[in-house]
């Protein structure tokens, strides 16, 4: 079945939840899988965070939040140019993501670095680009689930991640900077 549901991604034009879904409905029809063993493996967690960010996330932007966040935001900043707004919603979504899942800090950011972007007319896909890929550095402290699993049998401390972790955090930021603005700026 995860062949199956490899096979229906890659050779087909159905959508990736449905030919996931596919496989594993598969599973537990064909008893691989049991409904309970199934309903365990859920981050209900997860689920129910996400689902309460993502209409936040729309909330910030249907009633202008977002969009008051982005004036005042660009007020504070003065008369900057786009890649230094970039570099401070790159900054912003890091931060963000230390303290909760990148998936949330995306979803809550975006919205924000829309309107930060049209207010500035500058390009919203690239600044939304921006914080997709800025909320994925994950250097700096063991907040990260793969930090948090090496940091035990690895003998790591906060201070390890900390040393290492400054350095790789501000080559990721000048890196991913640089290459969204090269491809797609």
């Amino acid at each position: 079945f995860f062949t199956l549901a490899i096979g229906l991604i890659i050779f087909t034009n159905l959508k990736l939840s449905i030919a996931l879904l596919v496989g594993a409905v598969g599973m537990i029809l064909t008893g691989v899988l049991s409904i309970d063993e199934a309903y365990a493996s859920v981050s209900w967690k997860t689920v129910f965070l996400l689902a309460s960010l993502i209409p936040l996330g729309y909330a910030m932007e249907s009633t202008g939040t977002a969009a008051w966040i982005a004036q005042e935001a660009l007020i504070l900043l003065g008369d900057v140019t786009p890649l230094v707004l970039q570099g401070v919603l790159a900054l912003l979504a890091t931060f963000f993501s230390l303290v909760m899942s990148n998936v949330a800090a995306t979803v809550l950011l975006v919205p924000l670095a829309i309107n930060i972007a049209l207010a500035a007319e500058a390009d919203p896909s690239v600044f939304a680009l921006t914080v997709a890929l800025a909320t994925s550095n994950a250097f700096l402290i063991p907040t990260h689930q793969v930090n948090a699993l090496i940091m035990g049998p690895g003998g790591y401390r906060v201070a390890d991640f900390l040393r290492a972790g400054s350095l790789m955090t501000l080559v990721f930021l000048v890196v991913m900077l640089t290459m969204v603005n090269v491809v797609f700026g």
